[in-house]
C-alpha cells in the first residue's frame, strides 16, 4: 500500500550532518532507501529553521534546505519534484514525489517578499509558527489566548492567493480558531487527538472538528510524547487509538500521517524509520477496512490536493 507522508525534518539534517547522503544514510530516518522500504509514494520535506538561531541568520538557513531540497533529494533521479498536485496521479512505479513546505515562518520576519522567495521555490504548505512566537502569530507552546497578529493577516492572504495550505500543527489555540474562517486551504500536518494524549501540540476534539468543518485534514503524528502522555517510547497500537478515536468524530477520509521522522529523538517500537511503515499499516488494518486504510495512507490527501486545484 503506497503511502504519502506530510512531514518529515530530512532537509535539517542535510545541512546540519557532514557529509550525509540522501539515498541510504543510516542517520536518515526517512532515507531514499528506507522511504522505498515503507512503500511512501509522497514525502513532503520541511524547511524548518530553529527558533535560536539569530533573526539575521533564519532565512539564509531556510534557504540552505532549499538548496539542499535540490541538489541532494533531486539529484536522486527517483525523486519527483511535486509542484503541481495534478502530479500526484502521474507518478511512476519506482518514482517519489517530492514536495516542500515550510514549518513556521520564524525565517521570513515581517516581510512578505522573504515568503514569496521561498514559495517560488516550490513550497506547498506553510505552517504559520513552530512552537514559539513569531511575527506571524503564536505557537504551541505560547498563551493559547493570544491569535494572529496584524502582519499574519497579511501572511495568510498571501497564501490563499497562491493556493498554498495553511498548516496548524504548531498553532496556538486562538490562532487556530482565528485562523478557520480566513484560511481557504487548512491541514494539521503532524498533530495528534488531544483528548488521548493531553499535550498542547495535540488538538482537542472541537479543534478536530472544526479543522474538518472548515475543509481541513488532520494527519497524525509519530513522536511518542504525542501519543501518550509523559512516555519516551510507546507502541503502534497506542498510536491507533488515536487514529481510532479521530475517525470516531470525522471520519477516515479526513486523517493521514506525517510521521515526522527525522525530527524526533524518540521512536514508536517497531515504527523508528520510514522503512518501518508497513508495520503501521498491519496494525490498522486490525481495526479498519483494507479500503478506509487506503483512504487514510494515501487516497484522501490525494483526493483533497487534486481538488483545491
Amino acid at each position: 500500500m503506497n503511502i504519502i507522508d506530510l512531514h518529515c525534518d530530512v532537509l535539517e539534517k542535510l545541512t546540519r550532518l557532514e557529509n550525509v547522503n540522501f539515498r541510504n544514510d543510516a542517520r536518515l530516518s526517512a532515507s531514499l532507501e528506507k522511504l522505498k522500504a515503507g512503500n511512501v509514494k509522497v514525502q513532503v520535506f520541511a524547511i524548518f529553521v530553529h527558533s535560536n538561531l539569530p533573526d539575521n541568520e533564519k532565512f539564509l538557513a531556510a534557504a540552505r534546505q532549499i538548496e539542499a531540497f535540490h541538489t541532494k533529494i533531486l539529484a536522486e533521479p527517483e525523486m519527483v519534484h511535486i509542484t503541481e498536485w495534478e502530479q500526484l496521479n502521474q507518478l511512476e512505479d519506482g518514482q517519489i514525489g517530492a514536495i516542500l513546505s515550510l514549518e513556521g515562518c520564524d525565517c521570513i520576519g515581517e516581510d512578505l517578499l522573504k515568503l514569496e522567495h521561498i514559495l517560488n521555490a516550490g513550497v506547498k504548505l506553510v505552517g504559520l509558527t513552530w512552537n514559539h512566537e513569531n511575527g506571524v502569530a503564536y505557537g504551541a507552546s505560547e498563551d493559547p489566548s493570544k491569535g494572529l497578529k496584524p502582519f499574519g493577516r497579511k501572511v495568510v492572504q498571501l497564501l490563499n492567493d497562491r493556493n498554498i495550505i495553511i498548516d496548524v500543527s504548531h498553532l496556538n489555540e486562538q490562532g487556530f480558531f482565528e485562523l478557520l474562517p480566513l484560511a481557504k486551504k487548512l491541514v494539521a500536518s503532524h498533530s495528534n487527538a488531544r483528548a488521548i494524549c493531553n499535550h498542547p501540540r495535540n488538538l482537542t476534539d472541537i479543534q478536530i472538528k472544526e479543522l474538518v468543518k472548515h475543509g481541513g485534514r488532520m494527519h497524525v503524528v509519530f513522536y511518542p510524547p504525542f501519543i501518550e502522555s509523559g512516555k519516551e517510547s510507546t507502541t503502534i497500537e497506542y498510536l491507533v487509538k488515536h487514529v481510532e478515536h479521530i475517525a470516531s468524530l470525522v471520519g477516515v477520509q479526513h486523517i493521514g500521517f506525517g510521521s515526522d521522522f527525522d525530527g524526533m529523538g524518540l521512536s514508536i517500537e517497531k515504527l523508528a524509520n520510514a522503512g518501518e511503515y508497513e508495520n503501521f499499516i498491519k496494525a490498522l488494518l486490525k481495526r479498519f477496512t483494507y479500503e478506509e486504510v487506503s483512504i487514510m495512507a494515501n487516497r484522501g490527501f490525494q483526493k483533497y490536493a487534486l481538488k483545491i486545484n
